[in-house]
């Protein structure tokens, strides 16, 4: 008998401990929503006063009801992303291009130690890449083209080993492009139309933000 109640009581704390987790991320998705304008209607489904964001239209939840999928590509939605993005730690797809986000990418999606993709392509966001994004060990797909970025492509994103595609295409970055880790795969078309980028570093002659 006693056994029984330690067990259920380690599943009542188990179930209380996932509540508290959907309810921390559904906050974070609503103060996400309060900074954005959305014309269409897209976000109406975000109801904070729901037990967890998991039946929100654009969220995918895992089995254990935490959010995994956040997709709002092609959804005419603008403003800018904030620092609660980053409390999404189980997060593997974060889709949010062809909008008209602004502002720059928050460092706080360093934390996301789970993404495998990330597209923030054709938006207008603005200012540098994070070296944080650096911390994605499981990141395979990274599209920030058709932005307004600017600064060198950081170095720390070397240690990228799981990427496999990159586009930083069309924005305005400077410096020279990395030949490191996964770097040396991606083709020159992934860093085209950036006036101030030049071609890949040549070791120790060029210092890697040159002409930034």
């Amino acid at each position: 008998m006693a056994a029984r109640v330690v067990a259920l009581a380690a599943l009542l704390a188990l179930a209380a401990a996932a509540a508290r987790a959907s309810n921390d991320e559904g906050d974070a998705l609503y103060a996400l929503r309060q900074r954005l304008r959305d014309p269409n209607g897209v976000l109406q489904s975000w109801d904070p006063t729901l037990v967890n964001p998991c039946t929100w239209f654009h969220v995918t939840c895992n089995q254990a009801s935490r959010v995994e999928r956040l997709d709002l590509g092609n959804s005419n939605i603008s403003g800018s992303l904030g620092p609660e993005l980053g409390r999404l730690v189980n997060l593997k797809y974060l889709e949010l291009y062809r909008n008209n986000f602004d502002g720059e990418i928050p460092k706080e999606l360093g934390n996301l130690k789970n993404l495998i993709s990330l597209d923030l392509y054709a938006n207008k966001l603005t200012g540098e890449i994070p070296k944080s994004l650096s911390k994605l060990n499981s990141l395979r797909f990274m599209r920030l083209n058709n932005n307004k970025l600017t600064g060198s492509i950081p170095r720390e994103l070397a240690k990228l080993s799981n990427l496999k595609v990159i586009d930083l295409s069309n924005n305005d970055l400077c410096g020279t492009i990395p030949v490191d880790g996964p770097f040396s795969t991606f083709p020159l078309r992934s860093f085209e139309n950036n006036s101030r980028l030049n071609g890949p570093e040549l070791q120790g002659l060029v210092p890697y933000d040159s002409g930034c």
